[in-house]
């Protein structure tokens, strides 16, 4: 039995980027958790923040970016606090890794798939050159990469987009990660090959124990594979719940509006219009950022920023339909 109940806390997350123009306040006041031996989908549209957060976790964040606020905890230990030294050798890599969006610009193309992965090997195991291409065999293979062997041998431009993303899921987990961070993990494939892409990580979840952060603009993905989700919008954490809860009870219009805009072939509903764009955050509007583009928008939306309240039990909304 583990000493932490959760796995990571992510706690009133900030960080903002300082412009010439201005601040970006990119994320603001962000929380939400993942448990041990569970997925957990971020949910919104490009520029919601989704991705800025779990680089702040990884503290990835560089110039201008900049973490002014928060906490976050893995394994109840307090991140922030451990210096970069330790973050990179411990943490980073070793303890959590992550999937970036796009295989083709993650991967180094003038070196070798086996070359990448030994070195990711060596950095955090202390073996020799052999013992590492033996564990990296093992670790294409467990991401069903036919001749694992003679995979190792080629470069990153010989292979399709799904393999190569199974070689980045391989890189990831080639240290016995506790947590798996998925950032768009199916961009620029076929549809077919996301399916393959997103049964495979639920797979290795299952027969793992892994715990999964899976950030995707695409809520049919999340709603595939995930436990839980956490809907944002503009830097800001709009709803968070149960899958069921989400999927067929949203509480924020936002939320509604995104669900209402997935095609459904066996109902064939008339998709939602979601009118307006997300808002340039060096120009937030005040109060709910959504309120644009709410058609429930009241005065108070426009004034005020409403706090996160559960409405049920582990659903939670911040909306001033809600709030009284």
């Amino acid at each position: 039995m583990t000493q932490y109940s959760k796995l990571l806390e992510v706690e009133d997350l900030t960080t903002h980027f300082i412009t010439y123009r201005g601040i970006v306040r990119a994320v603001e006041n962000v929380s939400y958790d993942v448990f041990p031996n569970e997925v957990v989908g971020v949910v919104g549209e490009t520029g919601s923040g989704k991705t800025v957060t779990v680089m702040s976790v990884l503290r990835l964040i560089k110039q201008p970016g900049r973490i002014v606020g928060g906490k976050v905890r893995f394994k109840g230990e307090d991140l922030f606090g451990l210096p970069e030294s330790e973050i990179r050798q411990r943490i980073r890599g070793r303890q959590i890794s992550m999937i970036f969006q796009k295989p083709m610009s993650s991967l180094n193309p003038v070196f070798s798939i086996g070359r990448q992965l030994i070195d990711v090997i060596r950095l955090h195991f202390k073996e020799n050159k052999a013992e590492a291409m033996q564990r990296a065999v093992r670790n294409l293979s467990a991401v069903a990469l036919p001749d694992s062997e003679e995979t190792l041998t080629k470069y990153p431009h010989e292979l399709s987009g799904g393999m190569q993303q199974r070689v980045m899921i391989a890189m990831a987990l080639a240290c016995g990660s506790s947590l798996l961070i998925a950032d768009e993990p199916t961009t620029a494939l076929d549809v077919s090959v996301q399916l393959q892409i997103l049964k495979l990580i639920k797979s290795i979840q299952k027969k793992t124990d892994l715990s999964v952060l899976l950030i995707s603009h695409d809520l049919g993905v999340v709603a595939s594979i995930c436990d839980r989700i956490n809907v944002m919008y503009a830097g800001h954490l709009l709803e968070s719940g149960k899958r069921e809860d989400i999927i067929n009870a949203p509480c924020h219009p936002y939320s509604q509006k995104l669900i209402g805009s997935v095609p459904d072939f066996k109902t064939r509903e008339k998709l939602t219009i979601f009118r307006g764009e997300i808002p340039d955050l060096l120009y937030a509007p005040a109060g709910c950022r959504f309120n644009p583009r709410c058609d429930h928008a009241m005065q108070i939306c426009r004034q005020q920023i409403p706090e996160l309240v559960e409405v049920a039990t582990g659903h939670k909304v911040a909306c001033h339909l809600f709030s009284g």
